[in-house]
């Protein structure tokens, strides 16, 4: 049936429009109980359950439907959207759109009212269908709502209808829901002694007016993690003048969480502040521990000179709340039977929140999730509702899907949508394959990978040309041939964004068919790949450069170490190894032509566990061996994501994906400034060039290990490296690599930017057919936008990894005493790190109970002296170093001063390092 409405539209040159709405109704939709003599088995399958199980409802004891409203569903389970249900909830919610429930809009009625009066048709209509079914048929649909006036309506027309609360609270068998109910509103469960803690927000007009006239300033919330009352507000646009606001005090911060969307207000210059060097977590147990808060407060306060303070504001409103599922685990309260606890995030940018429960005792000791629902003005802390239960804390599996869930890793297994467009095993090469693909099978190629490696992406070939130059191959996995744009493998690869490599795992971007067999370039097999290949001369310079798509079939699969003994073996000469010696010879050349155009050689402690090949606990913890052959490949990588990168924005100026390296602002420097200046060197930070040629010339006879630590700190200095399409931004340059134009085209088992960019450079060479979102500017600055997250929560994912791994190592091997050094000093401690095991720590100089020692920080050196000992950056000290389990929720690595020796402060050595005898051991690839 067509049901249409007309009506006549005024349009901007005068003229009037004629407009005419349909609306197609249908009479075939079955209402989804299958068996339904009525629809005459109409619908395409059933929706509903057969016979609902009975829910032992004291309110509706026979068994039946529910039908949520709108605003239920929106407001109880978002956080089971956030979590990856709603896919499930949203197709088992199959309203009828047929002739007998359409609802038009009555005259004065609003859309909201029109939408409560539809799905109360939808109510009763079923309600009378369901009765047709069968004669002694006592199904029933409860309506659910939280509206008031809606509730009584249903009621008026004989509808059963409960709010949310009074339905889930009549489940006498499963008392446990009633902990997930989301609080209605921010006046819910406040704290009963009703004092403003907080200013009121502003309303969303006011905001969008004072932003506007220039009297607030949007941007991103960004809470501290090593102090709860300091944040920063990175502003949104360009306003160079304060691209950065800090926040400092709980009034000012006013109720924002971490990745919010937030309206500052810059406060005038007398109140403008200096980044506080003090770390400090929050340790309150009540609400009333606000009046310690001011205190606290006082603590961050210190003389500092007038170029140090930074523009300072606070937060006048929320624009848009960035809330989601948060892991931790249950503070319980101390008062007994109480049913209000505080939960404490794993994340300690977050709030600790608020939520009541009747199941404190079996939460206590186990990771869970609370989802926030809001924050009232007159409460310290958040109010929330418990979501799920993880498992105990410590638990290998429970603590790794916390880190996957607190990073937003997409870690649930492959759908079957994704895996039907997979190709069919056995699979071979056919001759459709070959077209517009040169056959490379007889070079000597190999590859060259850390240990363990089974998703080898590249692989490399050298050899002598009959003119005397040499042939040079980089070789790379051609996974957009299996991976077609639009489908749900490709869909699902954007999504991730990137393989994350955990210390036991790996979250593969591709399904493993792919990542750790058809794709990857396994020695002794035929595979599709993706080659650059330069003619060059034996001075590394290139004369020509071909991109072909290619088969091969590599000769050997090398860890780096194997090939490193290749080339220093005087007794082999053979196909792969001359390959790699010359492979080698021509890096060196590379690397010292880069290096000498600026780019930088950073550090950066990485650490590799030995397990025990039955418990996987790590027996044995070092920092990894980097050899030339890293180097080699390495070298070879650059090289082609350099070339790539050219070919590419020549063919699609305005559509390239490439990645860019922003140069760090002056400030960012300081601390590698001021450090190197403790130790009588001079660091130049004007450009990439004289920051490489300083740090070359940071040398020391006495510390060899001082440049080490130099470079160290310049990494944490930099900028972090980013994702862009080409036609979105006028600046390309990489400054780490001092190169003028860059992309990622050597991983692409791993990483989907890579994907795109074999796709452009496959158009752009005709060994493949474009696609419209392809050339799609905007829709590729989405694509970047995902990857540049996904990518930093993959690096943060890798870290919790070490960390936690790091934890079960110190646990097992109890309380050690290391050398290390100090990389920074703060207000109130030094933080160190250890070269042994690239380990990083904070030594704390006041305590929790104990008398504080005479501290004085000088930020301008910068120094800490603790009594009479004055410490500076890259001292000397040693640490003793434990697993601290005081606290469940944060375990942390906690490092106490050894020596020098400080009445009071440190602490006696009664602990002799002895190595570890385990068992069998072998080697977890951390990451490529």
């Amino acid at each position: 049936m067509l049901k249409s409405k007309t009506f006549l539209k005024k349009t901007r040159a005068g003229g009037v429009m004629k407009i005419v709405r349909e609306h197609y109704l249908r009479d075939d939709i079955g209402c989804g109980a299958p068996g339904c003599a009525a629809c005459g088995g109409a619908h395409e399958g059933p929706a509903l359950e057969p016979q609902p199980q009975d829910p032992a409802s004291s309110l509706c004891p026979q068994p039946h439907y529910l039908l949520p409203d709108t605003n239920v569903l929106l407001h109880q389970i978002v956080s089971a959207w956030r979590l990856g249900t709603w896919a499930s909830v949203a197709s088992s919610l199959r309203l009828p759109g047929s002739l007998e429930t359409y609802v038009e809009q009555e005259q004065g009625e609003n859309a909201n009212d029109r939408n409560d009066r539809a799905i109360r048709v939808a109510a009763k209509w079923y309600n009378e269908h369901l009765k047709k079914m069968s004669a002694d048929n006592h199904l029933q649909v409860i309506f659910i709502t939280n509206d008031r006036k809606n509730k009584e309506k249903a009621a008026e027309e004989g509808i059963p209808a409960f709010t949310c609360e009074e339905y889930v609270k009549s489940l006498t068998a499963n008392p446990e829901l009633i902990d997930r109910l989301a609080c209605l509103s921010e006046e819910v469960n406040e704290i009963e002694s009703g004092k403003i803690i907080f200013s009121e927000h502003l309303p969303l007009s006011k905001l969008q007016q004072g932003i506007k006239s220039g009297t607030y300033l949007q941007g991103t919330f960004r809470a501290s993690r090593e102090n709860y009352l300091e944040a920063t507000v990175w502003i949104h646009g360009d306003n160079e003048e304060n691209k950065e606001i800090i926040l400092q005090g709980l009034k000012h911060l006013n109720r924002a969480v971490h990745e919010d969307i937030v309206a500052v207000e810059l406060l005038p210059k007398s109140q403008w502040v200096a980044p506080s060097s003090v770390v400090l977590q929050d340790e309150a147990q009540n609400e009333e521990d606000v009046e310690k808060e001011e205190e606290r407060e006082r603590m961050l306060k210190t003389a500092v000179s007038e170029k140090m303070l930074k523009p300072t504001g606070r937060v006048v409103g929320i624009i848009k709340r960035n809330w989601r599922p948060y892991c931790g685990m249950l503070s319980k309260s101390d008062i007994k039977e109480s049913r209000r606890h505080l939960f404490t995030p794993a994340d300690k940018r977050i709030p600790r929140i608020r939520i009541e429960t009747r199941q404190a005792s079996t939460l206590e000791g186990r990771r869970i999730i609370v989802a926030i629902d809001g924050w009232p003005r007159n409460s310290r802390y958040p109010n929330g509702h418990f979501v799920r239960n993880l498992g105990d804390v410590g638990e290998k599996e429970t603590e790794t899907e916390v880190l996957l869930l607190e990073h937003d890793v997409p870690h649930q297994p492959f759908s079957q949508a994704v895996l039907s467009f997979l190709p069919k095993m056995p699979w071979s090469i056919t001759e459709k394959d070959m077209k517009n693909r040169e056959d490379l099978r007889h070079l000597c190629i190999c590859s060259v990978d850390p240990p363990g490696c089974t998703d080898i992406d590249d692989a490399l070939h050298c050899r002598e040309l009959e003119n005397g130059n040499l042939e040079v191959g980089v070789h790379i996995a051609d996974v957009s041939h299996f991976i077609r744009p639009g489908n749900a493998l490709d869909q699902e690869s954007a999504r991730r964004g990137t393989t994350v490599y955990l210390c036991e795992k790996r979250i593969d971007m591709v399904p493993e068919l792919l990542s750790s067999n058809l794709c990857s370039l396994k020695c002794d097999v035929d595979r599709l790949a993706f080659s650059c290949i330069w003619e060059m001369n034996h001075n590394a310079e290139i004369l020509k450069t071909k991109f072909t798509k290619s088969v091969i079939n590599s000769k050997a699969s090398l860890t780096y170490a194997e090939a490193q003994l290749r080339i220093d073996s005087a007794n082999m000469n053979d196909d792969i190894t001359t390959s790699l010696r010359g492979l080698n010879k021509l890096a060196k050349i590379l690397k010292k032509r880069r290096i000498e155009k600026g780019a930088l050689t950073l550090s950066s402690p990485e650490v590799r566990f030995h397990m025990d090949s039955e418990t996987h606990d790590p027996i044995d913890l070092q920092t990894k061996e980097l050899r030339e052959t890293n180097s080699m490949v390495e070298e070879f990588m650059l090289l082609a994501n350099i070339s790539v990168a050219k070919k590419i924005h020549e063919e699609f100026s305005e559509h390239a994906l490439l990645r860019k390296h922003p140069a760090p602002p002056p400030s960012n420097y300081e601390i590698l400034v001021k450090a190197a200046r403790s130790r009588n060197l001079e660091i130049k930070t004007d450009t990439a060039k004289s920051l490489a040629e300083s740090l070359d010339r940071a040398e020391s006879p006495t510390f060899p290990y001082l440049n080490t630590l130099l470079r160290i700190l310049a990494t944490r200095c930099m900028m972090q490296a980013v994702y862009f399409c080409s036609g979105m931004d006028n600046d390309f340059h990489h400054y780490g690599l001092a190169s003028p134009i860059y992309t990622h085209f050597t991983s692409p088992i791993r990483r989907y930017a890579d994907v795109i960019v074999h796709r452009l450079l496959a158009v752009a060479v005709g060994a493949d057919c474009t696609y419209p979102e392809l050339t799609d500017k905007h829709k590729l600055a989405d694509i970047c936008k995902n990857l540049n997250f996904r990518h930093k929560m993959a690096q943060y994912a890798q870290r919790a990894s070490v960390a936690f791994h790091t934890q079960l190592f110190f646990k097992s091997k109890g309380i050690v005493s290391e050398e290390a050094y100090i990389l920074f000093v703060r207000k109130n401690a030094i933080v160190v790190l250890i070269p042994k095991y690239g380990l990083e720590g904070t030594v704390f100089f006041e305590e929790k109970d104990k008398p504080n020692p005479r501290l004085i920080y000088d930020d301008e050196i910068p120094s800490l002296k603790i009594e009479d000992t004055v410490f500076h950056v890259f001292d000397k000290v040693k640490v003793k170093i434990m697993l601290d389990s005081s606290n469940l929720q944060h375990q942390k690595i906690r490092m106490s001063l050894v020596e020098p020796q400080i009445p009071g402060i440190s602490i006696p050595t009664d602990t002799s390092n002895t190595d570890l005898n385990g068992p069998e051991k072998k080697k977890i690839k951390l990451g490529k």
